[in-house]
């Protein structure tokens, strides 16, 4: 199986053959991303270490959604969505809310949580097990509901 740097390059490749500028530009502002974090911290990425950059990316281009629309900028909304799309598919498949729900509840039977107080023990707990696959701030959400 290839890696996520492997993929990108060539989904590049094909791109540029068939020359789809926007999936050109999405793949060569991801490896943008990745050779930055190589050489700022003179690492050679796993997938792991990329999925956390791409889940970064990810944030950014949901945060500019936002904006966006709260500006009533539709043509820079569809880019940024695309953009979305194609960092999405290199990350895993994302956990339901159902899913995520049931690991809350796990997590704080297991942390033996009896308020707010433990929500860092909580957490502790659960981020390994979500990590790429749950939006943190849904996360967060559900274990102070929990907890609350």
């Amino acid at each position: 199986m290839s890696t996520i740097k492997e993929k990108n390059s060539e989904t590049m490749k094909a791109a540029m053959k068939s020359g789809d500028k926007d999936t050109v530009g999405f793949t060569r502002n991801l490896h943008a991303l990745i050779r930055k974090k190589e050489i700022d911290d003179k690492v050679d990425l796993d997938d792991a270490g990329v999925q956390k950059i791409i889940q970064s990316a990810v944030k950014q281009r949901q945060d500019s959604i936002e904006q966006f629309k709260a500006g009533g900028r539709q043509d820079l909304v569809d880019k940024e969505e695309a953009e979305l799309k194609f960092l999405m598919a290199y990350m895993p498949q994302q956990m339901s809310e159902d899913e995520v729900r049931k690991i809350v509840d796990w997590a704080v039977t297991e942390a033996k949580a009896a308020g707010p107080k433990d929500m860092g023990n909580v957490m502790k707990l659960l981020m390994p097990k979500v990590q790429g696959k749950a939006d943190g701030k849904l996360v967060s959400q559900l274990v102070k509901e929990r907890l609350g």
